[in-house]
Formats: structure tokens, sequence, C-alpha cells
């Protein structure tokens, strides 16, 4: 499969997809597709691509959908080890005063971190939600203040958070549906979050207490994964709806809808649009890449690796060939950096280059050492002489 040349290593795969999506066109917008909802987009989860947005970027308040970055929060310091899913909450007078959705928690109820989050996904329970801030954050307000920064790093530039449920129609709480779609994206790529949200009933208190998922979707949208549901008299019906097949997962954001049918009728459009006319192209042939031989190094070789997004987003059925050619250093000197650039993939259809994929080496290879060269330098004279 491997062609070695005195420079380079050369790949050549082709790939027949008869399905195989060319490069994905620019976001519909407009009447495209019918959507009853002044704001929406359709976002793939992979490459984050926009295939369709309808006023994405006005700001407007998200109800409840504003607890995607909540679960965000929860989910990253569960992982980061900050909080456990089985350590025990105390939920404070605070929390049991919220109102809304709710699961009428007692001041001093205790619950696990695992019921507390599944109440906050499936039934999005506002005392679960402050309960959970207060542990990670001292406070709903210092919690808000964590929010809002990790809204900065992920780009959401129409996004001001002064509460952690929505449930206030506070002027100064909103965000956008393209925001939203940022901050769902960045949730999904947590899988553990879908062992909650995708829950249809369940029970907490030892089954005295029923739950049924907000999320209509859940029981009747094949492959849904998610996500959130909102409503207030400001925000109107509100949803970010997530579903996944055959490998590829769509983000579809509905804000202001007329009423919750509506929302969940707009989602299924998008979603449906997005299933039925999109599909991914791996930038990634079949085969692990061949070791890189390391001349005077500590290590023989260094292992070379991929960078970038693994995947592009285009329309089915445009695209019948995909070939993968790679060209890779034959042989480096040490010492190596990793990181270091060692070659590249180019992803073509045809003569139309899709994609160019940086290839680095995966760690470093320090040079040996004078002494260690010598020696290995006498070992080599001698050997002969005596041969």
């Amino acid at each position: 499969m491997y062609s070695l040349t005195k420079k380079t290593a050369t790949l050549l795969l082709a790939v027949v997809l008869l399905t195989t999506p060319a490069l994905a066109a620019e976001p519909l917008s407009g009447d495209a597709i019918t959507v009853s909802a002044p704001h929406a987009v359709l976002m793939e989860k992979a490459t984050g691509t926009v295939i369709y947005e309808k006023a994405s970027h006005d700001r407007c308040p998200p109800a409840s959908v504003t607890k995607v970055m909540t679960m965000l929060l929860i989910v990253e310091a569960v992982e980061s080890g900050k909080i456990a899913l089985d350590q025990v909450v105390t939920a404070s007078e605070t929390a049991c005063s919220m109102g809304g959705s709710q699961i009428w928690l007692e001041p001093g109820e205790q619950m696990t971190v695992s019921e507390m989050l599944k109440c906050v996904t499936v039934v999005s329970a506002n005392d679960c939600a402050v309960a959970l801030a207060e542990l990670i954050a001292g406070s709903e307000e210092a919690f808000v203040q964590k929010m809002n920064q990790r809204a900065a790093e992920l780009g959401m530039q129409d996004t001001h958070f002064t509460n952690c449920t929505g449930l206030h129609d506070d002027d100064e709480h909103y965000t956008s549906a393209y925001d939203i779609a940022l901050m769902s994206r960045q949730l999904i790529g947590h899988e553990m979050i879908k062992e909650y949200t995708t829950i249809w009933m369940d029970t907490i208190r030892d089954g005295a207490f029923g739950l049924s998922n907000t999320n209509r979707l859940i029981s009747g949208y094949e492959g849904a994964t998610g996500l959130k549901t909102g409503f207030t008299t400001k925000a109107m019906y509100c949803l970010a709806a997530t579903a996944e097949r055959d490998g590829v997962e769509f983000i579809a954001v509905v804000l202001h809808g007329e009423t919750s049918a509506k929302r969940f009728e707009d989602a299924r459009t998008l979603l449906n649009y997005g299933f039925a006319n999109y599909s991914l192209v791996s930038l990634r042939p079949g085969e692990a890449l061949p070791p890189v031989p390391v001349t005077l190094g500590k290590a023989d070789s260094v292992q070379p690796k991929f960078t970038g997004q693994e995947f592009i987003l285009g329309e089915k059925g445009s695209v019948t060939d995909v070939q993968y050619g790679l060209s890779l250093a034959e042989e480096l000197a040490a010492p190596v950096a990793e990181g270091q650039e060692l070659g590249q993939m180019t992803v073509r259809s045809g003569d139309t280059v899709l994609a160019q994929v940086r290839i680095v080496a995966a760690e470093s290879v320090e040079r040996l050492g004078f002494w260690t060269i010598y020696g290995r330098l006498l070992g080599t004279l001698f050997g002969r002489k005596l041969g």
C-alpha cells in the first residue's frame, strides 16, 4: 500500500462512495425551508457548519434553554473531578424558593448530583439547577459569572446571563439562536449528558415522584438525543433539539415559537432537512499512519498524527469518488519536536481538493548525546573489523 521514495512516502487510496457529500453550501435562509419561528438555526455537530439560519444572531430571552449552559458547567465540573455524580447535595432555602418548573425540594433535603442533574435535564427543575450552581460556585451569582466567562470562551457574542435558570424575564438576560447552537454543540460533545437528556420517563425519591421529559421529540423523533425546552411569556416557546443518525448529529434551535407544537414541528423540519441532504466526509483514511524513522535519536522512530478537524460536511449524492494522498517524510534527524510538521494528507474528489490536512509529530524525540553517538560509532567500527 505504501510506495517509498528517497524523500517521501506516498499513499493513495481510492474509495468509491456513491453517497459521499461534497463541501457544504452556504447557509440557507429565508424561504428555502418553512420555519414558523422568527429565530432559528441548524448546525452540524462535528464541523460546526451552519446549514440554515433565520435571524440567528438576534438577541432574545431564552427561558429555560439557559440551562444548556448550566448543564455544560455541571458536566465539566464532574469530568474535571470538582464534583462527583454520587456526591450528596443539600438543598438550600434559596434553591427551594425558585418556583416555576421544579421538583419542590424542601430545605435540607438531600439528593445526589446525578439525581439533581436528571431533574434539570428531564423536567427543567429550577430548584435543582440552583442547588447545583451553589455546590459548584458557592452561590448562584458566582455561578452566573462562570456562565458568562464560559460563553465568552465559546465565542457567544450575543449572550449575557443573569441567572442559571432562565426563569426570570430580565432584559439583561439574553442570547441568540446561534449562540445556543454553540453551547449545545459543546454540551453534546460530552457523551455522559445523553444518559440524562434521552430519558423519556423516570422517577426520583424511591419512585414516589415521577418525571416526564418536557422535550417531546425524545419519545417521537428517530435518533433524538436532547436537549432543552423553555417557555416564559416573554421568551415564548423555545427549543434546542439534537438528534443523531448514521454518525451525523444535528442541532436545531428555535426561539420565540408561537405554540409548543409549532416549536417541535419547526425542529423536526430543520432536523429532517439536515438528515435528508447532508452527511460527513472523513478526512482520515482507513489505515494508520506509519512511523517515521529517526536517526541519532533516543527513539528509533516518531509517530505522526493528523491535526485539525476530522470531517467536512457536504450535500449528499454530489461526489462518487474520494482519494487520500499522503506525503510523509521518509526519515528525520533528531531532535524532533512534538508538533513538528512531517507532511500532509490531500483529500480530493476527482480534480477538486476538498481539504489538506497537516501531519505532525505526536511526541518529541531527543538527540543522543555525544558520547553515546561516539560509543555507537566505535562499536560499529570494531564490529566490522571483528566480522
